[in-house]
């Protein structure tokens, strides 16, 4: 294992770092103390030809610019959607800030994905650290937050995630690294051929907040229990699916007490790729990139348009801290937010 560091430009928030994690055999991650974005996941396919499968910018100014899509950034305090922006600690009230229509989503602006995380090099991996004061984006409490990237030699992204507070509050934090294992800026990922260990969904009002009930996916365009192509249900049934076809839901994972379990695999025919997500958390995010345009153009030069990416993110359920049948999002002094992710590498023929 290897870590190497050089300068990459400046952000607003201050001058940005880009380390290059490589573990001498099939996989380099390239990581950005902005946003400790993951900026790129090199990988080989079932010939050996090398390919980056993560999207993302080729420059800084490219994140700056585009904030929106966080592109592999660290996601915090909260991942995924706050109800109005609004919940409730011990009795107290706090509002933070709504910036996707009537709701908070991704921790606020700015989030932990513009800030300038403080990095250094242990045991041969990255760690990222990061202090969010005591009323930051309306959060209650100082919480000190540790992410520790590593790769595996099973070719595996490990990111462990470790988070303390002096005053009650909640955290939920997760990467939203986008992926397309035919090779960044090469089509959309419809033809991926996706599962996923869920029998359970929230199924979402029109604002994309969870209603709080817990619905089986079987008999919908949601079960990916047996492997299924990405795109196989989404045009016929884009009226399920919201916003012209494409997914951006929440699943139920299956065993939740199980500690670090897989959770979801994905494979490329093309190139023979694969991908298996490991996690602690109770839920995960898939979201089949609805939202990408075509407006701006990626590491490749080419642009992304719908489709052209998937993210799986693991995460504590939408909302939790409304919704008091969701496991709990708190965070008290003296306890550890402590959450492990593992995006494994590999081919099949």
């Amino acid at each position: 294992m290897s870590v190497t560091r050089e300068a990459w430009g400046s952000a607003p928030a201050g001058a940005v770092d880009r380390y290059t994690l490589d573990n001498g055999r099939d996989l380099r991650v390239r990581i950005l103390t902005y946003g400790g974005i993951v900026q790129s996941v090199e990988v080989p396919d079932r010939d050996g030809t090398t390919a980056n499968v993560a999207l993302g910018f080729d420059t800084i100014q490219g994140y700056v610019d585009n904030p929106g899509p966080y592109f592999g950034a660290i996601i915090g305090r909260y991942g995924n959607r706050i109800a109005k922006g609004q919940f409730t600690v011990d009795g107290t009230a706090y509002q933070v800030p709504v910036n996707d229509g009537p709701n908070s989503l991704h921790g606020g602006t700015p989030g932990f994905d513009q800030r300038i995380w403080d990095a250094e090099v242990r045991d041969g991996a990255l760690v990222l650290t990061h202090v969010s004061p005591d009323g930051d984006q309306g959060y209650p409490g100082a919480l000190t937050v540790a992410v520790t990237y590593a790769l595996t030699e099973d070719n595996g992204l490990r990111i462990d995630y470790l988070a303390t507070t002096d005053a009650p509050t909640v955290v939920n934090l997760t990467n939203h690294s986008y992926f397309n294992l035919a090779g960044e800026g090469s089509g959309d990922v419809y033809g991926h051929v996706l599962q996923i260990n869920a029998a359970g969904f929230t199924p979402v009002d029109a604002t994309l907040i969870p209603t709080g009930e817990v619905a089986p996916v079987a008999g919908t365009p949601l079960d990916f229990r047996e492997p299924v192509a990405i795109g196989a249900r989404i045009r016929d049934n884009h009226t399920q699916l919201r916003y012209g076809g494409g997914y951006d839901h929440n699943w139920v994972l299956d065993d939740p007490d199980g500690g670090l379990r897989a959770v979801a695999h994905v494979s490329e025919p093309g190139s023979g790729r694969t991908l298996t997500v490991r996690t602690t958390e109770p839920g995960m995010q898939f979201y089949s990139g609805n939202f990408l345009t075509g407006t701006f153009a990626g590491t490749s030069g080419r642009a992304y348009r719908q489709g052209d990416g998937f993210a799986l993110e693991t995460q504590h359920h939408p909302d939790s801290p409304n919704q008091p049948a969701f496991p709990s999002t708190e965070l008290r002094p003296g306890e550890k937010y402590k959450s492990t992710t593992v995006y494994e590498f590999g081919t099949r023929s």
